[in-house]
């Protein structure tokens, strides 16, 4: 089966997309040309079937990953989405692979729902978490901001804190547009303590732009 949804993605290659889909990623990778749209119609059955699995695929997982067409790094993050309640604690390592591997913002941001599934269900990887916005790699340290995105009322506010804190003095642009990202986020559950955090401490402007949008 893995091997099927390989060898259809190969097929459906689109010369004229792949080489707009690359440009847009200022080359950093070769693609297929499958916009997201046809990757989910061509990778439907795969996923659904997958969601029967009662262990994570890994193999199949380094196997896309070890690829070097972008689809099939997104395709190994959606079928992690799919699985993602098999995911153990252990697994985190596994996830810190793909993350600081043919890293990029678009494949970093999927993993954040990866993550952040984990973390709610596993309380105790917070402490990876701060290992992660303590990190010299970027990537890990936009995980460690942003992966707290979508928790609206259930977002750890300390821990929040404490990983915009660790990179206030950051210069990379992927660090301060996640810093005002998360803050922009919370700021629709509690727009009085983003306020607060952005006048009591002294972040870059390109967060404060990002973080003040709904304040």
């Amino acid at each position: 089966m893995p091997i099927d949804i390989i060898n259809t993605f190969y097929s459906a290659y689109d010369t004229d997309n792949a080489i707009k889909m690359s440009a847009y990623m200022k080359n950093n990778f070769p693609f297929l040309g499958l916009p997201k749209p046809k990757r989910a119609e061509l990778s439907k059955d795969f996923l659904n079937s997958k969601k029967k699995d009662t262990a994570i695929d890994w193999v199949f997982v380094f196997l896309c990953y070890d690829k070097p067409e972008r689809e099939f790094h997104y395709l190994a993050i959606d079928y992690l989405l799919a699985v993602k309640k098999l995911l153990t604690a252990d697994d985190i390592s596994r996830i810190e692979k793909l993350i600081t591997t043919n890293s990029w913002w678009d494949s970093v941001d999927s993993i954040d729902t990866v993550v952040a599934d984990m973390v709610l269900r596993f309380p105790e990887l917070k402490s990876t978490i701060l290992c992660f916005a303590n990190s010299d790699n970027i990537w890990l340290k936009r995980i460690a901001i942003d992966f707290q995105l979508q928790y609206k009322d259930k977002t750890d506010t300390e821990l929040l804190s404490t990983v915009i804190e660790c990179n206030l003095d950051s210069k990379e642009f992927f660090v301060n547009k996640a810093i005002g990202w998360a803050l922009r986020e919370y700021s629709k559950t509690n727009k009085e303590w983003v306020s607060n955090f952005i006048n009591s401490h002294k972040l870059s402007p390109l967060s404060v732009r990002e973080a003040s949008k709904y304040i």
